[in-house]
């Protein structure tokens, strides 16, 4: 039987990117790219973003963030215009090819999902679930996006948030990016929390660990992940900026009683783990193993 930070270590494998995924994120990459650069003035024919880029997607793969960067002949079309115009031209262009039933329009994105489902093990047989269409105009060095919920278009700069994640996970051993996926991992657990995420968005807990992982590396996962799941909950109604410093707080897409119920789901999560440390440390390691298979879902190795 093997010990729960060689389980750890699987675990940690199990979610990283294989060469299989990546070619399938890149084909649905290029799929959608030289569709949208008939219906637009596209700069550069979009790029690859979000966690995907920076390495920390967790699995099963879906929400993949292609920015389609829009000439300067297309602003007095949609930049001009409130953020909803240019998301729905998004949305009209895309019905066209995949259907309104693969579609959902999001707050700065248009979401395409491709039919794939995970199955009990959180496999797709390497394929992506979905990819965001992400609308942006330059500004400056930076990017502006369209927010349909706000009414207003927001600067990004993904290059930045990229360059924050790899001197994170530099500076903690090259561990950060490893742990940063499992946390993403428990957060989509759909079958142990519902449709409803703990931590709405994603990137959220992202932004959280660049200053909640600090100090060095221990050398326990099972001890870093113990204590993050314990400082989330403790700080999950702090106000969380832009890592850029150019957007809204990313803690703004979640209102008091979300973030209640994010609390109450990452102490319960912060108990499963003192309790699966509990168990190793009494010789109980099957038991370890399956409690912190309860706890992340079924990626989590057992042998």
């Amino acid at each position: 039987m093997i010990t729960v930070e060689e389980a750890f270590q699987k675990f940690k494998s199990r979610l990283e990117l294989n060469d299989k995924e990546q070619k399938n994120a890149s084909d649905r990459h290029y799929e959608v790219r030289d569709y949208m650069v008939t219906k637009f003035a596209i700069e550069g024919q979009g790029f690859l973003t979000g966690s995907y880029k920076r390495n920390t997607k967790s699995k099963p793969l879906k929400d993949i963030d292609i920015f389609f960067v829009l000439k300067d002949s297309e602003r007095s079309k949609y930049r001009d215009k409130t953020p909803s115009v240019v998301v729905d031209a998004f949305y009209d262009a895309l019905e066209k090819k995949y259907g309104a039933a693969a579609l959902r329009k999001q707050g700065r994105s248009v979401n395409i999902n491709f039919g794939v489902k995970a199955d009990d093990d959180d496999n797709t047989d390497y394929r992506i679930l979905s990819i965001d269409a992400v609308p942006a105009f330059t500004a400056g060095d930076n990017y502006e996006i369209p927010d349909t919920e706000t009414g207003k278009w927001i600067k990004t700069n993904p290059k930045i948030h990229e360059a924050k994640a790899v001197a994170a996970h530099q500076a903690f051993s090259n561990e950060w990016k490893g742990i940063v996926r499992m946390m993403k991992y428990w957060n989509n657990n759909t079958k142990k929390h519902g449709p409803d995420k703990p931590v709405k968005q994603s990137f959220l807990i992202e932004v959280m660990a660049l200053q909640c992982l600090y100090g060095s590396w221990g050398g326990s996962f099972a001890r870093e992940i113990q204590a993050l799941f314990h400082t989330l909950a403790d700080r999950v109604f702090d106000e969380w900026a832009d890592p850029a410093g150019l957007g809204p707080p990313v803690s703004n897409g979640m209102d008091a009683a979300r973030k209640q119920r994010a609390r109450t789901l990452l102490l319960a999560a912060a108990k499963e783990a003192d309790n699966a440390i509990d168990l190793a440390r009494k010789g109980r390691n099957g038991e370890a193993l399956q409690a912190w298979r309860n706890l992340f879902g079924p990626k989590f190795p057992l042998s």
